[in-house]
C-alpha cells in the first residue's frame, strides 16, 4: 500500500527497506523485514480502451494512485503489415518463372488451413497487449482487487468499430489477474460528470489527464459509487451511494518504442542487383534500440531512447517519447540510463 515519503525515507535510512523502480518509472520501497500488518485497502484499476489512445487509472476509496495516457501502436502496426504484404508478394513474383506455362510454374498449395475465422487482427492485438502489460505492472505495485473495463457497443449505422474487436479476448486475459467488471460509455460519462472531472472531446491526442485518464478514474470509482433508486413514503427517485476522494496522482505518458527489427534486405536492390541487409536492434556501441540514455553535444543535453546508429560516424540516433528524432549524438558522449523494457514512459 502507498505510504508517506517521510516514513519511506526512515525505512530506507534504518535498513528496513530498499528503494525500487518499476517498468512504469514509479518509485517505491521494498520491505526487507516482516511487515507489522497485512491489511490492505481495495484498489481498482479502470481501463478506458481506444483505437489510438487509451486511459488507465488505479484508485482506492481514499486516493487516486496512478493515471496514464497510453499511445497505442495501431497505425504503426497497420503500416508495417501493409509493407510486409507488398514485400511478400514481390518475393513470390520473383520466385515464379513466367517464361513457362502456368501448369509448370512453381505454385505451391497451402500446407494447412490457416484461415481462422476468430483470428484477432495484429493491430488490435498490439493495442490490447500494451494495455495488458501496463495492468500487469500495476499488479506488482498494488493489491488490485477489481478491474473495470469500458465495454463499447456500436449503435445505429456504425456496424464496425476497431475498439470493439478484441474486447472478449482482453476480458479473458484480465480475468486471470483480478475480478472483472464492465461499464458502458454513457454510464462512465454520468459518473465522470458527477465527480466533476473534465473531458477534452476536441482533440483526443492531447497527452493530458483530461483526454482519457479521467474516464479511467471514473471507471475505477464505479466500484465505490453507485446510482441507486430510493423509495420512501413521501418521495422516490435516484441518488448516489458511496464516495471516493479525488487526489493528485502520478500521471504517465506511455508508448512503445518503434523498433526497426532485422529484415532480410532493403526493398530496392543497389547497383548490380545486390540487396543490402536492413535493420537490427543491436548497435556496435553496447546500446540496444529502446534503451533510455542521456547524451550531450556541445551545450545541448537530451534524454531519450536509442532508435538507430551509424557505424562509420560512430553516432547514435536518439528519439523522444513520440519517436521523433532529437538528433544524432556521439556514442562516446552517450550514457546509459536504463535498459529497454519495451516501454517508453514520461
Amino acid at each position: 500500500m502507498p505510504t508517506t515519503s517521510v516514513r519511506a525515507r526512515k525505512w530506507i535510512a534504518s535498513g528496513k527497506a530498499k528503494p525500487v523502480w518499476n517498468d512504469l518509472n514509479i518509485f517505491g520501497v521494498q520491505l526487507l523485514i516482516e511487515p507489522s500488518g497485512t491489511e490492505t485497502q481495495d484498489i481498482v484499476v479502470g481501463i478506458d480502451p481506444g483505437k489510438l489512445f487509451s486511459g488507465i487509472a488505479a484508485a482506492s476509496k481514499k486516493a487516486v494512485l496512478f493515471t496514464a495516457h497510453v499511445c497505442l501502436p495501431f497505425k504503426r502496426v497497420v503500416a508495417r503489415k501493409q509493407t510486409q504484404k507488398i514485400l511478400r508478394r514481390a518475393r513470390r513474383g520473383r520466385r515464379i518463372n513466367r517464361n513457362v506455362t502456368f501448369a509448370q510454374r512453381a505454385h505451391r498449395q497451402k500446407r494447412f488451413d490457416n484461415r481462422r475465422g476468430n483470428k484477432l487482427p495484429p493491430s488490435i492485438r498490439a493495442n490490447r497487449q500494451l494495455e495488458l502489460r501496463i495492468v500487469k505492472e500495476l499488479v506488482k505495485l498494488f493489491p488490485i482487487k477489481d478491474i473495470v473495463y469500458e465495454y463499447v457497443k456500436a449503435r445505429g449505422d456504425k456496424g464496425f468499430s476497431p475498439v470493439m474487436l478484441g474486447q472478449k479476448w482482453m476480458l479473458e486475459q484480465l480475468s486471470k489477474i483480478a475480478l472483472i467488471h464492465t461499464l458502458e460509455g454513457w454510464k462512465t460519462s454520468i459518473l465522470r460528470k458527477n465527480l466533476g472531472l473534465e473531458k477534452n472531446k476536441k482533440d483526443k491526442s492531447v497527452q493530458d489527464v483530461t483526454t482519457h485518464a479521467n474516464d479511467a478514474i471514473a471507471l475505477g470509482a464505479s466500484r465505490f459509487m453507485q446510482y441507486k433508486t430510493f423509495h420512501t413514503t413521501k418521495s422516490r427517485g435516484h441518488h448516489w451511494v458511496g464516495s471516493i476522494q479525488l487526489t493528485d496522482a502520478p500521471f504517465k505518458i506511455i508508448s512503445r518504442p518503434q523498433l526497426y527489427r532485422r529484415q532480410l534486405h532493403f526493398e530496392n536492390p543497389s547497383t548490380g542487383g545486390f540487396r543490402k541487409r536492413k535493420g537490427g536492434t543491436v548497435t556496435p556501441f553496447g546500446f540496444r534500440s529502446g534503451d533510455k540514455v542521456i547524451a550531450t553535444k556541445g551545450k545541448k543535453t537530451v534524454k531519450g531512447y536509442i532508435g538507430g546508429y551509424s557505424e562509420p560516424n560512430k553516432v547514435v540516433s536518439i528519439y523522444d517519447l513520440n519517436w521523433k528524432r532529437l538528433g544524432q549524438f556521439s556514442a562516446s558522449k552517450t550514457q546509459m540510463l536504463k535498459r529497454s523494457n519495451g516501454l517508453c514512459v514520461s
